[in-house]
């Protein structure tokens, strides 16, 4: 994500220092986020043998996690300011909804919104400094907040059973697992097509050559996946993912 949003602010014409500023920002902000919510999910780690979290396992103790936790939130907030007083709120605000969504959104049938609004928020995030203060186009927004909720889906996908067990009940969780990869997948589909029609003029002929790679990735994706038990759409849907990615980059 730091790196993601940083090489967007480079793409739109920030200085280097304004580059330096979002990547501070940023990534303080995705420590706070990650940080806090395995200190607010340790139990439920350990409960279900989270191997991969240092937290769940003992090597790191939940009470280290929590003060580094409140310290990269404490520094997000001057850092984000760097960039201007509404840039920098809104960057706080994003944030903001990320440990919303840890604390309790993602229990709930609105676990997307907080990704949809978070990644929406980010073009302006870069853009908002520049002179003349000016908005991102409404069809950046859209692929930012489209992107973020296809995102929680496909990142939801592989947790479900060890979330279920654990009272974790966001949508993904609701809808159940091929809905939530469909739902994914189309998402991502929806990013590529805005990504490459929305900015004016004739798309570019890499940008058509990026989404016929969507394309033949999510198709393939769903004929492969119909096998039990099969991940092919859940891949697929990473593929796409990183598609819309460098077509947000040559977009901007």
């Amino acid at each position: 994500m730091t790196v993601g949003v940083t090489a967007l602010a480079a793409t739109v014409g920030r200085s280097a220092a304004g580059l330096v500023a979002v990547a501070a920002a940023v990534l303080a902000g995705q420590l706070a986020t990650g940080w806090s919510n395995d200190w607010l999910d340790a139990d439920r780690d350990a409960a279900v043998g989270r191997t991969d979290k240092p937290v769940a396992t003992g090597e790191v103790s939940r009470r280290l996690v929590g003060a580094a936790a409140l310290v990269a939130g404490a520094a997000c907030v001057p850092l984000s300011l760097l960039s201007g007083w509404r840039a920098g709120l809104l960057h706080l605000a994003a944030v903001g909804c990320a440990l919303a969504y840890n604390a309790r959104l993602k229990s709930t049938p609105f676990s997307p919104v907080p990704y949809a609004l978070a990644f929406g928020a980010a073009p302006a995030f870069v853009t908002l400094p520049l002179p003349g203060a000016p908005w991102p186009p409404a069809w950046l927004t859209l692929a930012g907040a489209a992107l973020g909720a296809g995102a929680h889906f496909a990142n939801v996908v592989g947790d479900l059973e060890e979330d279920a067990a654990t009272g974790i009940r966001g949508l993904p969780h609701r809808l159940g697992r091929r809905a939530s990869e469909a739902i994914a997948a189309g998402l991502m589909a929806l990013v590529a097509i805005v990504l490459t029609l929305g900015p004016p003029g004739p798309p570019e002929p890499v940008a058509w050559g990026i989404l016929a790679t969507t394309a033949v990735a999510l198709t393939l994706g769903a004929v492969l996946g119909r096998r039990p038990g099969s991940r092919a759409l859940f891949r697929a849907v990473l593929v796409a993912a990183v598609c819309d990615v460098a077509l947000l980059l040559l977009s901007s």
